[in-house]
């Protein structure tokens, strides 16, 4: 078969990893990539967002199967484009990822559906909004902007006054653009945070390894929030009695209620779940696969992703065998310094050749013929192992097989997590 990955970071060098185990991946194309791509599959020169040279290029090259990876063209209808010209997809079509693409939907989607979450007002006007914030007790207070934010469009507030700025910024000084014309204000969740992606065809939906993400820049869970600065996998607080809860009372009730919509959902739904005292609630829905815990829950996976992923399409994942590995999986993301705020790119980066992991590229090109970070983000280092703490150790060994000028990493990736198994 030939395949047409749509994206250009480091979950989409993951996917391909994976693809390119099966054996009826014949030739891998991805649109647009970035060079540390160019090993496992064919660069393509159109950027993720522009769905009519997609589909051209679909149609041009007989693309058997696509997999449509990155939020903004899922929710833009790239699914429902390429199936216009006769091309099978992996991923929602935009009525069912607006479950990602508008945090109004996916809010009052969990109130009608009696699906767990933080309670909750949407607003879309800027004083009321601050009106409603003056209400509440004083805390901490989280403001989402409504749309797509590349994952950085949540504001978790100290007090009713950094929220009002988080209100203004959004509403007012357009931080996020269009994505915050309205806006959400929640209550603040406590508890130990679980990333869970799971696959659905509609109607079944089969769990992977559940995952621990690491959003702020710095160690210790402080300084910005980011995309990602590491992840692993499994996630100790996710035990198999909290995965049964979260299949009964979110993962069936949320693919039911889609599809009570008329909205039914095929592809990767991604469950941010906190594990509060009063049990498992859903912090957000995503639309496809995250970044970065794609990196740590592919690597895991023993089954076929081709074959299960058009089994999603086909609405038969019953059918197929999805199985993963004991073993545990730790990454650690390889930044520029400076990141998420201002940093330099334009530096080479080398990798060795005796490297003991996988290396996930996202913010790289080619300048002269070499390898030169492009991006905040610019790569992640993975490594697997039987136990957890092997696979933190074997990945920040790995790092030091891994040089460019300005790279930064958290140093602590995975130390909860294994603070937890032992408690």
């Amino acid at each position: 078969m030939k395949i047409m990955v749509v994206g250009a970071g480091g979950r989409e060098h993951a996917i391909i990893k994976a693809l390119r185990k099966s054996p009826l991946a014949e030739e891998i194309f991805v649109l647009s990539g970035n060079a540390g791509m160019s090993k496992d599959a064919t660069l393509v020169p159109v950027a993720p967002k522009d769905i009519p040279a997609i589909c051209e290029f679909a149609r041009e090259n007989a693309i058997d199967y696509a997999v449509v990876a990155p939020d903004d063209p899922l929710v833009l209808g790239a699914v429902d484009a390429l199936e216009k010209v006769g091309v099978p997809c992996f991923g929602p079509r935009a009525n069912a990822a607006i479950i990602e693409g508008s945090k109004a939907f996916s809010k009052e989607l969990m109130k009608k559906y009696g699906i767990p979450t933080a309670r909750y007002e949407t607003f879309d006007n800027p004083q009321a909004a601050t009106e409603y914030i003056d209400t509440l007790s004083e805390g901490k207070i989280v403001v989402k902007a409504d749309g797509l934010a590349l994952g950085k469009g949540v504001i978790i507030a100290d007090d009713r006054e950094s929220a009002k700025a988080a209100v203004h910024s959004m509403m007012c000084d357009k931080t996020f653009g269009d994505s915050g014309n309205k806006v959400v204000i929640e209550e603040f969740l406590t508890g130990p945070e679980v990333s869970v992606l799971s696959f659905t065809d509609g109607e079944t939906v089969v769990p992977m390894v559940s995952s621990m993400d690491h959003k702020r820049a710095l160690d210790g869970d402080r300084g910005l929030n980011t995309g990602g600065m590491g992840t692993v996998a499994p996630n100790p607080y996710y035990t198999e009695q909290v995965a049964e809860e979260c299949m009964r009372t979110i993962f069936l009730p949320t693919i039911r209620a889609m599809k009570a919509e008329g909205r039914p959902f095929k592809g990767c739904l991604y469950f941010g779940l906190m594990l509060t005292p009063d049990g498992p609630k859903v912090i957000e829905y995503n639309c496809r696969f995250g970044d970065p815990e794609t990196q740590v829950v592919l690597p895991l996976l023993e089954s076929d992703l081709l074959q299960i992923m058009i089994a999603c399409t086909e609405g038969r994942l019953k059918d197929v065998e999805v199985k993963f590995s004991e073993g545990a999986a730790c990454c650690v993301v390889m930044a520029s310094e400076g990141y998420p705020a201002s940093y330099k790119t334009g530096y080479g980066v080398t990798v060795a050749p005796d490297i003991d992991a996988e290396v996930y590229f996202a913010g790289v090109k080619f300048a002269d013929g070499k390898l030169v970070t492009s991006g905040g983000r610019v790569l992640g280092v993975v490594a697997t192992a039987d136990t957890l703490k092997s696979a933190v150790d074997k990945a920040y060994k790995a790092t030091d097989k891994v040089s460019f000028a300005n790279a930064y990493f958290r140093r602590d990736i995975g130390a909860r997590a294994l603070a937890a198994k032992q408690e």
